[in-house]
């Protein structure tokens, strides 16, 4: 005898988390975010770009002249940390599929490699701005 029960007309069997509404599905979805935010901190670039955020986004209130200017800083500064943590689950997305070589997995790894490239490039070109204007002006 089967203990099988099927879910509910139009939910993905394979997700559970689909069939929840309301409430119960922001506090299962918070945990999974925690969970994310955890398996990112088990990578070394997140820790320490990490690390510099937690000095940094204080620092955006002292250096932000402004609301303007503070949630650039701060945001540009979140915005690296997103990009890291959508290349690393890129990464492991594709790492999941095989170990073999693959040029479109390693084109994909790349230009996940680049949006972080490229985010970092913001975010210091952010703050050097900031940091020149305050020391100059």
């Amino acid at each position: 005898m089967s203990s099988h029960v099927s879910p509910p007309s139009g939910v993905d069997p394979v997700n559970p988390q689909k069939a929840r509404s309301g409430w119960r599905r922001l506090w299962h979805a918070t945990g999974y975010s925690l969970q994310g935010l955890q398996a990112g901190w088990d990578e070394t670039a997140f820790r320490q770009e990490a690390k510099v955020a937690l000095v940094a986004l204080p620092l955006s209130f002292w250096l932000g002249r402004g609301w303007v200017e503070t949630a650039l800083l701060a945001g540009s500064m979140l915005l690296v940390l997103i990009v890291e943590l959508l290349n690393t689950g890129l990464e492991a997305a594709i790492d999941r599929i095989g170990p073999e070589w693959h040029d479109l997995s390693k084109r994909a790894k790349d230009m996940g490699s680049a949006a972080v490239l490229l985010s970092l490039i913001l975010c210091a070109g952010i703050w050097g701005a900031a940091l020149l204007q305050k020391w100059l002006a």
